[in-house]
């Protein structure tokens, strides 16, 4: 086996192994009780989402954002029958949550016949 050069991107799969106990899961409220939430990756395959630290969580999703406590591998069996075979855990590249726009000014009516409208212009003299 040769010696991976320095400028190449390693393996994924060697860089980041399994994390160990309990991870943060987002959750949403579902018909039969709390859902995991899933996301959609950059390039658009789903995704679930984990954190190592609910401090973590609710910096990346905010305070509100509902979670449960789970091993790894049973989010993995969670999310496997819904065809989610992807684990992102802690991640990086979120988008913050918009903020809050202030409401906008209330708009003119439209004119109904641009015609009626007409100038007044002074005198010239």
């Amino acid at each position: 086996m040769t010696a991976t050069p320095h400028d190449e991107d390693p393996d994924p799969a060697e860089q980041d192994p399994a994390p160990a106990g309990l991870l943060y899961v987002p959750v949403r409220p579902g018909p039969a009780g709390l859902a995991a939430r899933m996301f959609r990756t950059p390039l658009g395959p789903r995704t679930a989402v984990a954190f190592t630290s609910a401090h973590r969580l609710t910096a990346t999703l905010g305070t509100g954002q509902p979670w449960i406590r789970l091993a790894e591998p049973a989010l993995r069996r969670l999310t496997a029958p819904l065809g989610v075979a992807r684990l992102t855990v802690d991640p990086t590249l979120c988008a913050p949550a918009p903020a809050p726009t202030p409401p906008s000014p209330p708009r003119a009516a439209p004119l109904k016949d641009p015609a009626a409208v007409t100038a007044t212009a002074a005198p010239v003299g």
